[in-house]
């Protein structure tokens, strides 16, 4: 067995890196803002994946946690974690009997946007003495899953209601970014209708980092989702909700050939730093060298090009800030914990993959 790397510079490349102080600050710091709004903060595991992470969020105050897939549940069900919120589309008998089994060992809440979802739920989960709560999924502008319309929100709701082994939950949604307040009048109107037809919304529920930091209206919002902000990213550092010395996370990668004065390449392409843009320009930047930015990716090869006189040389070692930190925590098998140039400990993506 190899032995476990004590400083950053015994560390083989291409890895991940966390800084532990800059995780644990970010966790302090939105459980702070929350608990100032009056919201609760279920975080969302799916930018982490680790067990350990979502334990700390826990302990720093959370009332449970979010998880995307089944997959994603069971790990952490697996590992201790008891409140879970699955904010997905649960499709399929395989899948529906894993969630019940799942049902049965934890707090399990799920969301649903159509009638044949929650006919699907009703066969599987028929136990009125302990029924899954359903949260109706609502789409506020981000044109991705929910219903359109308050009436349909409430159609489902009463579908939700009248099935013996559901019981309806409340309102979710993950709004369009820089536009909560757009949510808030949505979600309020649909709470409103729900409420005059005798159905008290328990949670209404949004999420997303960029507008974590907005004051949120208690009285429409009772909970937050946010994922990204443990580690946060560019994409963050671009939308205004951190600056760099708030990312936790980047690519250790070695620089492997320097073909001209203006183009370095690295050891880390596409299946270390993933090629989501987010809209962003290019694919990460270095730290700490200025005019160093990631402008192309193949599988292996992450292509930097070097103006205003940076220079590189094969074998420097560089860290990248990637665009979107959480699909690069699913191509890896294990993190650095660091804390400064030391290593805290290596911890194994638990829930990496876990993409049913």
């Amino acid at each position: 067995m190899t032995a476990r790397p004590k400083t950053i510079a015994e560390i083989d490349t291409p890895a991940v890196l966390i800084d532990l102080d800059r995780a644990e600050r970010n966790i302090a710091n939105a459980q702070k803002a929350a608990d100032a709004a009056g919201v609760k903060l279920r975080p969302h595991i799916k930018t982490h994946k680790l067990p350990f992470f979502a334990k700390k969020q826990i302990e720093a105050g959370a009332a449970g946690i979010t998880c995307q897939k089944i997959g994603e549940a069971e790990v952490m069900a697996d590992a201790g974690l008891t409140d879970i919120f699955l904010p997905y589309n649960i499709i399929g008998k395989a899948k529906l009997e894993r969630l019940l089994k799942l049902h049965k060992r934890i707090t399990l809440s799920v969301t649903a946007d159509s009638a044949a979802t929650i006919a699907g739920l009703a066969e599987v989960f028929a136990d009125p003495t302990r029924p899954l709560k359903v949260l109706v999924e609502c789409d506020t502008g981000a044109a991705r899953c929910g219903v359109q319309t308050s009436q349909e929100a409430l159609t489902l709701a009463r579908q939700i209601d009248a099935a013996p082994g559901l019981a309806f939950g409340g309102l979710m949604t993950y709004p369009a970014a820089g536009a909560p307040e757009a949510a808030e009048a949505w979600l309020a109107a649909a709470r409103d209708l729900l409420k005059q037809q005798g159905l008290a919304c328990e949670t209404v529920t949004s999420g997303g980092t960029p507008d974590m930091w907005r004051k949120q209206d208690a009285a429409i919002v009772t909970e937050y989702r946010p994922g990204t902000y443990i580690y946060m990213d560019r994409y963050q550092v671009e939308k205004g909700a951190a600056t760099a010395d708030d990312c936790a996370l980047t690519v250790l990668a070695t620089v492997v050939s320097v073909p001209t004065p203006t183009r370095a390449i690295l050891d880390s392409g596409s299946k270390a730093l993933s090629s989501d843009l987010l809209g962003l320009a290019d694919h990460g930047e270095l730290v700490g060298i200025a005019d160093a930015r990631v402008t192309a990716l193949s599988e292996e090869h992450g292509k930097v090009e070097l103006t205003g006189g940076a220079t590189l040389a094969v074998g420097d070692r560089v860290r990248v800030l990637p665009d979107h930190a959480c699909v690069v925590t699913n191509l890896f098998d294990e993190v650095y914990l660091v804390s400064g140039d030391r290593v805290v400990d290596v911890l194994p993506v638990a829930a990496r993959g876990k993409l049913s």
